[in-house]
């Protein structure tokens, strides 16, 4: 990894009540990178969020966030991070301009008003200004969310879930702002369910239940998570999807539209396990694994702490 690091910590780790809910995570992200943060609910991605923004502190561990101290100087950290959480936390009851102007004093931002204007206009919220922020759709919610994230120019975002509930086309819009954002040096750590964003990132982690299962590029994750996947099309795919699921050396079976998706990490038993089912008028074809299958691996090999 080369350029300068906007985070850079290791051996995070955080209980609660006697349970880890991160568990000695290391993460280096560098300055104007978008970086996806994947994993299932209850996974420490929120948790490991609130302690790189100081509104958690860890147990241990130790690193920097935007050269600042993550364990001590947590107060310089926030003056220069936007974190949008994953519920729209802005007041119903006050307009576009009356949240984003509450949240510039707080800040303590210089030419509160001017920045406001801007801001608005930025993000295409001219002439909704005065609009009471109860009254948005959730796409135009999550344009307000996030500019209340950008009007003390942060140099970090660290966005929760950002996208959930919203169309796909608030979802694209919403993409190519962040990308803008990132081409300015803005740094990006997003956690997100939805495969297609995830791929739109410059770099992956994968954490499962406190652990780090996969971190790197879209290409190294596939590769860590190490499955074999074929695909297959034909009549009565519901009725041969729950015997494949129960096949020894098949490990898990997918429907995608009217196909489904075969994998395991053995290559050889895989290919054992489908041959019987190898006949017209069913059609198999090897493919390249995608980021869901992958994702799906790799839940399959951790733990819930919890339990």
């Amino acid at each position: 990894m080369t350029g300068e690091l906007a985070i850079d910590v290791r051996g995070i780790t955080k209980s609660f009540a006697g349970k880890i809910v991160v568990n000695g995570l290391d993460m280096q992200v560098q300055r104007g990178e978008i970086f996806g943060f994947l994993g299932p609910n209850g996974s420490g991605k929120t948790t490991f969020l609130r302690i790189l923004c100081g509104l958690l502190h860890a147990d241990s561990g130790s690193g920097t966030c935007l050269g600042f101290d993550v364990l001590s100087q947590s107060a310089e950290i926030k003056r220069q991070v936007g974190y949008m959480t994953q519920k729209f936390s802005l007041y119903e009851d006050l307009t576009i301009e009356e949240n984003l102007r509450f949240v510039a004093d707080i800040y303590q931002v210089q030419r509160a008003a001017e920045a406001v204007k801007k801001m608005v206009a930025s993000l295409g919220l001219e002439g909704r200004g005065n609009q009471l922020a109860g009254q948005l759709s959730g796409g135009w919610k999550q344009r307000l969310a996030l500019a209340s994230c950008l009007i003390h120019q942060p140099k970090l975002l660290l966005l929760d879930e950002p996208t959930a509930g919203v169309d796909p086309k608030a979802r694209r819009d919403f993409w190519e702002e962040i990308h803008r954002l990132a081409s300015e040096g803005i740094t990006v750590l997003v956690t997100t369910h939805y495969m297609d964003e995830a791929e739109r990132c410059h770099r992956l982690a994968y954490i499962s239940y406190g652990n780090m299962l996969a971190i790197g590029t879209l290409k190294e994750v596939l590769s860590a998570a190490s499955i074999v996947t074929w695909e297959v099309s034909g009549p009565n795919l519901s009725s041969i999807s729950k015997i494949l699921k129960e096949t020894q050396g098949i490990e898990q079976v997918t429907a995608f539209g009217n196909k489904l998706h075969v994998s395991a990490r053995n290559a050889s038993d895989l290919e054992l396990a489908i041959l019987p089912f190898r006949k017209e008028p069913l059609v198999w074809q090897k493919i390249e694994p995608g980021l869901e299958d992958a994702f799906i691996a790799l839940m399959q090999k951790s733990t819930d702490n919890f339990q």
